[in-house]
């Protein structure tokens, strides 16, 4: 930094503004005296939900619960939003609440500091600095796109891009297009560019579950009803909390349960694609619920066109005119799209997260991320999380958990206005993670013998998900306690 660079001060500083940042600058907004600034990195709100313009973009949990409690919707379209109307939602309710004032967009955290002598935290963004006492990480785990790590993706002369990082300018139309990858935006993205490309081939690492779409369109009389009666919203909202709690017990290991839905699955297969080596190919070889259990009506029935091929095994190269697959052929293309998700257990914000001690945080998570209430790390006084480790979920909305993660350190934050320093001792950080790692034991997810991103590569932990039903998380990690902390007064 030169000596000209523009500092700003403010009593908290949040980092993203997707639904965790603007949701807590929400609630800043309504019950709090502090100063707030919010960085982002992008041109608006929105997270992934601003990034993810791919076509057939939309969301796999219902709209109604998809969204805040404290900010229902009645004008919802259907029963699962698309990427447009979701972005709409949530800058409509920042500008609405007075965030949007806040929000400093076109902001990267190029380094994040912890400052001991003054007691704050610094960051840095080209030439400005901003600083505050409290530091709130809300940059989530579905922010950096992950590409394929394959020989020869540098040598590719077509069009090459990530499915998060959507080219627009390439018109699709007649190409010969790849997709790489079988996940939850892979099976949006199939079917749309199956409608255009003169030729698309898909490769698949491992198949996918997919369960039938029940995606009915709202009326403008039901949308009426909801604007008059907010309490009707409220209770689809609950039945769909509810109905999705039930499926948690899937991921325990509830065999009649498993056996349930893996009819569901394995049906919806069976009534979309007829016996033989396509069904086989599109067949999952792991547990369900080991994996994201998709939806889609139209994915399945996309590989019966004649100008779709299904590759299996994944990529084993990328040649200057195509791709290889796993059984050695090369397959000639213009475009290739990397629907291959996103650095889940390795969030790069980690390695530029300096702690007390002047090491990263990337450091400090040598066994993979982790943090005590999913909030707190030991070493980074004064810096919460919000949806960070152990935060993600397989079965419901990750809107609830986000809102119990603000219930906390929104508690937190009234400590810090009182002119203290708060520091989870390490003990504390160490006998929570060991609690999560014995309702970790016996999952689908480490016993399901399928390789997803939920768990950390390097050391086989469960990092990303939360390893119980989402209202045991609320009633866990939603109130927060000094006890825990190491308090210096300033």
């Amino acid at each position: 930094m030169n000596d000209t660079a523009t500092i700003t001060s403010t009593d908290v500083l949040i980092i993203g503004a997707g639904f965790s940042g603007v949701g807590l600058g929400i609630q800043l907004e309504r019950k709090s005296e502090q100063s707030y600034v919010i960085l982002e990195r992008g041109h608006t709100v929105g997270g992934a939900w601003r990034d993810n313009t791919y076509p057939g973009a939309e969301c796999d949990v219902p709209s109604h619960l998809y969204s805040y409690s404290f900010a229902l919707n009645p004008n919802w379209s259907k029963m699962y939003a698309q990427q447009p109307e979701i972005l709409e939602y949530m800058e409509t309710v920042a500008a609405a609440e007075g965030v949007t004032p806040h929000i400093r967009f076109n902001t990267n955290a190029d380094e994040v500091r912890w400052d001991d002598a003054r007691k704050l935290w610094t960051v840095k963004s080209g030439e400005e600095l901003f600083e505050a006492p409290a530091l709130i990480m809300a940059t989530g785990y579905l922010s950096d796109a992950k590409f394929p790590e394959v020989p020869g993706v540098a040598e590719f002369q077509g069009e090459l891009f990530h499915s998060a990082e959507w080219d627009h300018s390439v018109d699709l139309k007649g190409k010969r297009v790849a997709v790489i990858g079988s996940g939850a935006s892979a099976i949006q993205i199939i079917p749309e560019v199956a409608e255009v490309a003169q030729q698309l081939v898909v490769i698949q690492r491992s198949a996918a579950y997919v369960t039938p779409r029940h995606d009915p369109h709202y009326t403008q009389a039901q949308k009426r009803m909801f604007e008059r009666r907010p309490e009707l919203m409220q209770k689809i909202r609950d039945d769909l909390f509810w109905a999705n709690e039930e499926r948690y017990a899937q991921r325990r290991g509830t065999q009649t349960l498993i056996d349930t839905v893996t009819r569901t699955a394995l049906g919806h297969l069976e009534r979309q694609i007829p016996a033989g080596e396509l069904r086989d190919k599109l067949t999952p070889d792991y547990v369900i619920g080991c994996k994201r259990i998709l939806k889609s009506n139209s994915y399945y029935p996309t590989f019966l066109r004649e100008n779709v091929e299904l590759v299996t095994g994944g990529v084993m190269a990328i040649t200057r005119d195509g791709v290889i697959g796993a059984d050695g052929v090369e397959h000639e293309v213009d475009v290739i799209i990397a629907a291959t998700g996103f650095e889940a257990t390795d969030i790069p914000m980690a390695y530029r997260t300096y702690g007390r001690d002047g090491r990263t945080l990337r450091e400090h998570w040598d066994r993979g991320m982790e943090a005590y209430k999913t909030t707190a790390v030991s070493g980074f006084p004064n810096l919460w999380f919000l949806k960070g480790p152990n935060t993600g979920l397989g079965h419901n909305s990750a809107i609830y958990i986000a809102e119990a993660q603000m219930d906390y350190v929104f508690e937190a934050l009234e400590q810090v206005a009182e002119d203290k320093v708060l520091e989870v001792r390490r003990e504390e950080q160490e006998s929570y993670m060991r609690q999560l790692e014995e309702l970790s034991a016996g999952t689908v997810w480490l016993s399901g013998d399928c390789s997803s991103w939920y768990v950390d590569p390097s050391s086989g932990r469960l990092t990303t998900l939360w390893p119980d039903f989402s209202f045991t998380f609320r009633e866990l990690n939603s109130s927060f306690h000094d006890e825990p902390y190491e308090i210096e007064k300033i």
